[in-house]
């Protein structure tokens, strides 16, 4: 029997552009330019594409998140980028993205996945991406994990290399791949190996691999604007796996309106 899954990364529950659901976004005021309005709108905007993303391609059987659902203490940015510093009202935000996503489920559907970066998840010693994947049914979730889809292998995990140039951006999850073959009867040899962390999406592959950086439910962030060069991609990753482990995929990225920038007029 055919399988339909869908991969999702770096949701980063708690920060203000974080994928969050709609009782812990910020209030509007009016049409007023402050900036928690702009976040509001952003927030607003964000949850209802993705929404539209998980109409789109319903029912789903499998899920894969490869990490990040919560922000941390934002300690770079001094925390003003965050909701909520309280770690579990964060695991709260998460635990509704993952939620909500059953609401566009098949009746058997499962949750695997990866824990993210320390940095974000445990960096005062508590994983809360575990947390958050206990609290949500994961089936399995660890540092690293495989799953078997109708005989086609997938290999999960956070993080993977970036490149300050485009034509780099390949490399990385190329040599993923590639240390995957080289580990030999010591791991489970993948046809698909998805990586996140990067929030931006690129791929490579041949006749029987292919190997995908997948996209971030997370928007642009102020420390990550003066910081931080390249593109960001905010949006899914659908795989449809037959009966003989033959596989089709389809990313599925936008830009959201109120993200993008604009020149000032002298």
């Amino acid at each position: 029997m055919s399988k339909r899954i869908l991969v999702i990364s770096d949701n980063h529950g708690g920060h203000i552009t974080g994928l969050t659901p709609p009782p812990f976004q910020f209030k509007e005021y009016g049409k007023s330019k402050t900036r928690k309005n702009k976040w509001a709108g952003m927030q607003r905007d964000m949850w209802r594409e993705f929404k539209k993303m998980m109409k789109r391609y319903e029912p789903f059987d499998i899920g894969f998140h490869l990490g990040d659902l919560v922000e941390g203490k934002g300690k770079r940015s001094g925390g003003v980028e965050l909701i909520t510093s309280d770690m579990s009202e964060q695991a709260d935000i998460a635990t509704g993205v993952c939620d909500s996503v059953r609401l566009h489920a098949s009746k058997g559907f499962k949750w695997y996945g990866a824990s993210g970066t320390p940095y974000h998840v445990s960096s005062d010693g508590d994983d809360w991406d575990s947390i958050v994947a206990e609290r949500s049914g994961f089936e399995e979730f660890g540092t690293h994990t495989w799953v078997d889809v109708n005989g086609c292998i997938f290999d999960l995990k956070h993080k993977v290399g970036s490149s300050s140039v485009p034509h780099g951006r390949h490399t990385a999850i190329a040599k993923e791949r590639l240390w995957n073959q080289l580990w030999g009867e010591r791991q489970p040899q993948a046809n698909v190996v998805l990586r996140g962390h990067t929030h931006y999406h690129a791929y490579c592959g041949g006749a029987d691999w292919l190997a995908m950086v997948c996209p971030s439910l997370q928007g642009w962030t102020k420390y990550g604007s003066a910081q931080c060069s390249g593109t960001v991609d905010f949006g899914i990753i659908v795989i449809d796996v037959d009966n003989k482990g033959r596989y089709e995929w389809t990313a599925d990225t936008i830009v959201i309106e109120s993200q993008k920038a604009k020149a000032v007029k002298a």
